[in-house]
């Protein structure tokens, strides 16, 4: 294989990655931000409006010749994509944040796949053959990845000391800083955005079939997303003060977040979703919860439990074995194409010499001649 085809094949994975990366660090800075008194619906507003105005211009640039009409259908989905995502999933993302952990999202967001899967599942964009190993795969894995939620929902457990927080003061169940039922809320809360992402990813991977440009569908879902939460924003928060942004953690989350997990993530994911599909997009949630886990402990001081890991580890559990199912479906949906199209032929043999050349192996040719007949 050479350079090439192998960059190819793992630049989607190399994709994600940088995703879960930046989502990380979405995820940290926002809790700073909220717990400073930050609006989450003016965050939310700024968020998109950065990402639009920072898109832009690629689309302009680089779709302006390729870029498809824009019907009424397909008009009302990006309306649809900007509620989804920029208003709802964002807006109870970071309610049901502030209400438990940075932490904690992270590892409940582990289940986005399996939520996707079975929405998937439910709209028929997704196959299910009970009595292939990869279905049973997939179901399996769902069910476990929500065994894994439940626990860490149900079960908090001892905290465990990290070699950073050795010395640190861990306040009790009793005095927290959320109350049970105040925590409860927040996944709640936090499992509805999800259930949002989750419709989006479906939804974007839906409407890139019939508007297939990447950076103006981006553009177009952070402006509406925009307007859209603007709106919102303007019912729940009447003060001035609320819209007033300095040179702070405020502007740099809206920043940051705008470009890096509205502007490039919805880019980015919308490619590798026309390649491989919603779920193989979800699929990299675990990364981001190892890192947001070690950097929520020593920039926030948040706590890590036992229940948590326990969860979390379920979680993975449950998530790699959806993986194994959906790649075992990449596989053998590319056979089913190729039979379809007609393009599953036996090697060709190139003449070199006195050999034949099949790809596979080398047949030596013995020239027979025919013996000559006497007159």
């Amino acid at each position: 294989m050479s350079l090439g085809e192998l960059l190819k094949k793992i630049k989607p994975f190399l994709a994600m990655v940088f995703l879960q990366f930046g989502f990380a660090g979405m995820y940290v800075i926002s809790v700073l931000s909220l717990k400073r008194g930050m609006s989450h619906y003016v965050l939310v507003v700024y968020r998109n409006a950065i990402a639009a105005v920072v898109i832009a211009p690629f689309a302009l640039w680089f779709e302006r010749k390729g870029r498809p009409k824009m019907t009424t259908s397909c008009f009302l989905k990006i309306l649809l994509l900007g509620l989804l995502e920029p208003v709802l999933d964002q807006n109870f993302y970071y309610m049901g944040t502030k209400a438990t952990s940075a932490s904690f999202s992270a590892a409940l967001f582990n289940s986005l796949p399996a939520m996707t899967f079975v929405l998937a599942v439910i709209l028929r964009v997704e196959k299910i053959r009970i009595k292939s190993r990869r279905s049973q795969a997939k179901i399996i894995g769902t069910a476990v990845t929500v065994i894994g939620a439940l626990v860490m929902i149900l079960y908090k457990g001892a905290v465990i000391d990290m070699i950073w927080t050795k010395g640190r003061h861990h306040e009790d169940s009793a005095s927290g800083n959320q109350d049970d039922a105040h925590w409860l809320a927040g996944t709640f809360m936090l499992l509805f955005s999800c259930f949002c992402w989750a419709a989006f990813f479906i939804l974007q991977s839906h409407t890139l079939k019939s508007y297939p440009a990447e950076l103006s569908l981006t553009t177009l879902i952070c402006l509406f997303g925009m307007m859209e939460s603007g709106a919102v924003a303007l019912v729940m928060e009447r003060s001035s003060k609320a819209w007033k942004v300095g040179w702070d953690t405020g502007l740099f989350t809206a920043a940051y977040s705008g470009v890096v997990c509205s502007g490039v993530a919805y880019f980015m994911q919308g490619i590798v979703m026309k390649e491989r599909g919603p779920v193989f997009v979800t699929a990299f949630q675990p990364l981001c919860m190892i890192i947001v886990t070690v950097l929520g402990s020593i920039i926030l001081a948040e706590d890590i439990t036992v229940g948590r890991v326990i969860g979390a580890v379920i979680i993975v559990l449950g998530l790699y074995m959806l993986i194994w199912g959906k790649g075992k479906d990449q596989v053998g949906q590319s056979i089913e194409t190729e039979e379809k199209k007609g393009n599953v032929e036996l090697p060709k043999s190139v003449v070199n010499g006195d050999q034949h050349e099949n790809g596979l192996e080398y047949f030596t040719v013995v020239d027979i001649q025919q013996s000559k007949i006497n007159p």
